[in-house]
Parts: structure tokens; sequence; C-alpha cells
């Protein structure tokens, strides 16, 4: 025996079970496996319901559940964060009621707090795939609660409805979309514990080696004029001072000298004119602070700060995709003199690790006097030396640094970049490591670049005083290619490269980078025109459309959109009908039957015109020629082949005869 609702249909518990599935799937990965437990149970229970093989839940185990969810929850909310923790409770809420639904009041709170679930989708996913499936779960909700109140209708027509209602709203969300003001948050909710991408404020051996293995987007540029060379493209993100022999990270008096002392007005010098670079990045989501900018990187984009070790952060974590301009010179001099406690830092060496490592940057100070030219020996050694650049290096042991340049001398960029820095340490010259990207793909057709998590670079900065901090990459002694051509074209053919990547067997395959190229062009002007409409280009668009965007104009431009859009949908519900012009054939049977009307002689619709003659007749039998002759004419108009010249003297007889017969019905009286 299946399941019995008053006023609820099958139709509408079938909805409700697509509807379920459809809703908690796009927030599946910020769900504990208990919440996404608890949400199996009772979509199958209600399975079971529906098809008649269990009962309903009793409300004591419905309670009992909602404890046990609440309890689980408390435990594990200090992991999720606590968005997420609330997220869970929603969803929970959401699965529980469905469970012990019972009359349509509860469909009506199960498909409103699935629309509310819905939204939170988009707090961190607002990609045109994503949005794409979000219509589709809203037109599924939509169709659920059609069901409440066409429960005889069937499933085809429910959905179709609801993506009429759908696609009948676009136009007036679109109109909300271009007026609505740009508005802050009135609060903050801390994002989830670990909900971050891409490179780390602290770095070991194998970290960014990993990232070798995602395609997942970093950043995407878009440069006034042509793009630079790819040897000059580093991408600046992180700043690393502190190495206990394992690890790079920053200091903690590094980092609180960062972050609240930005540039001093004498220090902060405009690039050159004649080398200035203006371009426009879009960082991906990140849930972290730090941006990306080439050499000398300034910002004058609202919520973007520039830092003393010429680094470009935001002052809230990047939960979304985030648009900034910078203006940057390459090749400009990084010279703002460091902090006494910087340079301290940035001379210091692990205490009791790699003494070999510690030992030859000694020799490389003996041996050169000039800072230049033992900063020259040091690349050098990585260039004479048999060195090799690898996505698969060894592990290594206690003393990392010496296992790895004399012993293995097989490494990634962090590898040379750590010991390279670490060796001008040894030798007496203060340097600090760089995290970042190197290189990007351009797309010329589409004019943007894209920077991948594949392309994460380190690199090393000394600091010489009659410079200030100076670039210098180990790589470029092992790998040229890897610097001057890009990432691409020197891993290409190693198995591990891309490993993690979705399709990564098949991403050499023409065709299928093909789709690929499409695909992010369609997310990249996606990402511009809707994504990036910020208050800026709001107004720019306004002002385009309405002149002076005065609250006036805008509200009856917003007028305007609704009252098409209303007129639109009373048209199609049959409310606005435009009147149509009837043929004289039946304005003439109308008026005939109009007259009869008045007369006491109704005419049903399932009367014939036969019928309705003999109907004529019986009442006015005086009539009956004229009332045969109208017939006659008629029937001849409608039934019988015609030539043109025919037609036309009928109709002017029919409609003759009509007139006729009309005024000596109304006369009979």
């Amino acid at each position: 025996m299946t399941e019995s609702h008053d006023n609820i249909t099958r139709h509408t518990l079938l909805w409700l079970l697509i509807t379920n599935i459809a809703v908690i799937m796009p927030l599946a990965d910020k769900s504990s496996v208990a919440t996404l437990g608890i949400c199996g149970i009772c979509f199958v229970w209600r399975i079971g319901i529906y098809f008649g093989r269990v009962a309903r839940p009793p409300r004591w185990l419905v309670t009992t559940l909602a404890i046990a969810a609440a309890a689980t929850l408390a435990l594990v909310s200090r992991e999720l964060g606590m968005l997420n923790a609330l997220i869970n409770l929603l969803i929970l809420g959401y699965a529980l009621k469905y469970i012990e639904m019972r009359e349509r009041r509860d469909i009506l709170a199960i498909v409103l707090a699935g629309f509310f679930l819905i939204a939170l989708a988009f707090i961190d996913k607002q990609g045109i795939g994503d949005t794409l499936l979000s219509l589709l779960v809203i037109a599924i909700n939509t169709a659920t609660l059609l069901s409440v109140y066409r429960g005889q209708q069937n499933l085809i027509l429910q959905a179709r409805h609801a993506g009429v209602l759908l696609l009948q709203s676009l136009p007036l969300a679109l109109a909300l979309f271009i007026v609505l003001p740009r508005l802050s948050p009135l609060w903050l909710v801390p994002q989830s514990k670990g909900a971050t991408t891409g490179l780390s404020d602290e770095v070991s051996f194998g970290d960014i080696t990993q990232l070798t293995r995602s395609q997942e987007l970093a950043f995407r540029v878009t440069f006034d004029g042509q793009p630079p060379a790819t040897a000059t493209l580093y991408w600046r993100a992180l700043v690393l001072t502190d190495y206990d022999g394992h690890r790079w990270r920053q200091s903690e008096p590094t980092r609180s000298i960062n972050w609240f002392r930005p540039y001093n007005i004498d220090e902060r010098q405009d690039p050159p004119s004649e080398n200035q670079l203006n371009y426009s990045v879009i960082a991906e989501r990140s849930g972290q602070h730090w941006l990306f900018g080439l050499d000398r990187a300034q910002s004058q984009t609202k919520g973007v700060k520039q830092l003393n070790d010429y680094r470009l952060v935001s002052v809230k974590p990047i939960e979304q995709k985030f648009q900034y301009q910078v203006t940057s010179a390459i090749g400009a001099p990084l010279n703002r003199v460091p902090s006494r406690v910087e340079l301290d830092q940035d001379l210091s060496v692990p205490a009791k690790l790699n003494p070999q490592t510690i030992a030859l940057g000694k020799q490389y100070a003996a041996q050169y006097q000039n800072p230049r030219q033992r900063l020259a020996a040091m690349m050098q050694l990585f260039n004479q030396q048999p060195y090799y650049y690898t996505l698969t290096p060894p592990a290594l042991g206690q003393n990392q640094l010496d296992e790895f340049l004399f012993t293995t001398r097989q490494g990634f960029c962090v590898h040379y970049a750590s010991a390279f820095t670490i060796l001008a340490r040894a030798s007496g010259l203060p340097a600090r490591m760089v995290t970042g990207y190197q290189g990007g793909i351009y797309n010329a057709d589409a004019g943007y670049m894209s920077v991948y998590q594949y392309m994460a670079h380190a690199w090393s900065e000394v600091w010489l005083p009659d410079s200030g901090w100076v670039r210098y990459d180990p790589t470029a002694m092992i790998a040229p290619e890897r610097i001057e051509q890009g990432f691409d074209s020197m891993f290409a053919a190693e198995d591990s490269y891309l490993a993690d990547a979705t399709f990564s067997g098949i991403r050499n395959s023409s065709w299928f980078n093909a789709i690929r190229l499409q695909l992010a062009n369609l997310d990249y002007y996606w990402t511009v025109w809707v994504l990036g409409f910020n208050e800026q280009r709001q107004q720019q668009l306004l002002s385009k459309l309405l002149g002076e965007a005065t609250p006036l104009r805008i509200a009856l431009f917003l007028g305007s959109v609704i009252t098409l859009v209303m007129l639109i949908i009373a048209w199609h519900t049959g409310i606005l009908r435009l009147p149509t012009r009837r043929s004289p054939i039946d304005s003439g049977f109308t008026k005939v039957a109009n007259a009869a009307a008045k007369m006491g002689v109704e005419r049903s619709i399932s009367t014939g015109p036969n019928a309705f003659s003999e109907q004529l007749k019986q009442h006015w039998p005086a009539l009956v020629t004229d009332i045969e002759q109208w017939r006659s004419c008629y029937s001849q108009l409608k039934y019988q082949q015609k030539n043109s010249s025919q037609i036309s003297q009928l109709k002017k007889k029919f409609i003759f005869l009509s007139k006729s017969l009309s005024k000596k019905i109304r006369k009979s009286h």
C-alpha cells in the first residue's frame, strides 16, 4: 500500500524526491560526512514511504535524529568553520523536515528552504556552469511548488510550466541586476578552515611540486597592449624569510611590519612612465589575502593594499573571484631600505643544520669580496655542476640542503631557491625567498593571459645597498627553457605533470584543447561582464542607457521593464488577448444568431448551421425561403470549392442575406 496524504498527489511526492537530491548535491562539498549520512537515511526512508514499504517515522524518532544531528554538528563545527556549520544545520533541517512531511504546508516550507539552500551555493560557486546548474535546480524546485496546486497535471507539463516561469522572470532579474546598488555586506561570516587553494604562506620542498599536478586556474590577466615576454613574468605573491631547515615561512616581526606599515609617501615612487605596464587581474577564490603582481606593483583598487616587501594583499580574504587594477614597472629597482630587524632576519641560518652548505657560503665570501661577483659564482655553481630540474626529486633527510647540493643534485624550483638563499645568507648577504607564479598562457583571440597553479614558482632576492632587492633565479641556470618558454614546453611529456587534472589522459588532444579553450573564453567573459559588474561599471552602463542616472530615470526604467514582463505574462496566460478581425462570413452568421437570441431563440455552441436553420424555420415559418437561401449561401462558402470570382460574389450575397434576415427577424416581434 502506498502512502496517502491529504491534498498531496504522487506527482508532488515524486518531485520532492528529485528536488531533495538536486538541492543538496551542490552543497555536498560543504557538508560533513555525518550530515550527508543523515540526509541519505532520510532520502532512502522517504523512497520506502513512497513505495509503501515502510511507515512514516514517529515524531519521537525524528526528534531523536534531530538531537543526534545537532550534537554531531556541534562536535565538528570547529573543524567546519562558522559558515559551513550553519549551512550543515540548514541542510539537516531540510532533510528532517522532508522525512516528517505530512501536510501541504510542510511541502511549502520544504520548497522555500530549498530556494534558500540554492542561494547559499552561490557564496563561493559563481561560475557560469554553477549558475546554469543552479537555474536547473530552481526550475525543479519551482516544478515541485507548481505540483502542489496542479497535482493532476502530468510531470512533463509541470516541468515545462516551471521552465516558462523561469524564462519569464529573467528579464526582471536582469533589470534588477543592472539597477540595484552594489552594497557591501552588512556582516562577514568566517569561512571554513582549510578552504584555501594554491600557494601557502609556509613552503617546504614538496609543496610547490604538488601544485604541478593541478590545472586549476590561479588568476587571469588582461594587459593594456601586448603582454611582456614570458621570461619577465614573475608574479609576486609571498615573501618568506624564516627558514628552520625544513620549511620557509613569514616571520612574525616581518609579517607585523609589512601588514601595519605600508609604503611611506617618500618611499613609494611611481614607476617611470616609459616602463609603466598597466593590467587588470582577476584572482580566483583562494581563501587567502595575498594577490599577484609583477615588479613594483601598485594598485588603486579599493580593498587592495601595497606592503613594504612590494607585495599586494587584499584587506579581506579572497572568497570569490576578485578583479583589481595594477600598475607595474618591469625592471624598476625594489630599493626600499629594510629595517635592522628585517636585515637580521634575512641573514639568519638554521643552527646545527646543513653545515656543508654554510661552509660553502663562507667559502664564497672569502673568495669573492665583491657581492655581485660572489652571487654570480653561486649562480654558476648550478650551471656548471650536474644539477637536474625534475618534478619528482628524491626524498631528503635532516640536512636537506646538504643532501640536495652535494648528493642528489635533483630538485624543483624550491630546492634551488632555498639553496641559493641560504648560500647568500651564509656568505653575509641578506636574502629572502619569494613565491608566486612564473609565466602564463596568452589567448590572443580573447586578449587575456591565464596563469595556472602548475606555474607556481620560487626564486630568491638578495639585498645590495646600491641596487636594492635584486632577483636571482637559479632555476634559469639549470632549466632556462622553464623561464623563457614556460612550464608546458618543458614538462609536457612527464607523467606526474598535471596528474591530478581532470581528463589529464587526453590533455594533448587537439580537439579537447579546442573545447577547453572555448570554455575558458566563456568563463572569462562571464567573469568580466557578470561577476565583475561592480559599481563603476554599473554607473557606466546606466549612463549609456539613461543618460544621467537619476533616481527618477532608474525608477522609470525599472517600471518599464516590470510592465513589459507583466504584459508578456498576461498575454502568455491568456489574461490579455489582442483583438482579431473576424471574417465577413463568420460576422454574417453571428449577426443572424445575435438577432435570433434577442428574440429568445438561443443557439448553443454545439449547434451546426443546418440545425440552426431548422431552429429558425420553426420559430419564423414566414421566413422559410429567406432562411433557406441564407443557409445555402453559407454552406457553399464554407464547404464547396469555388473560384475566386465566385467566392467574391457569394460573400457579397451572404452579407446582404445576413443583414436582410437579421432585420426581418427583429421586425417579426
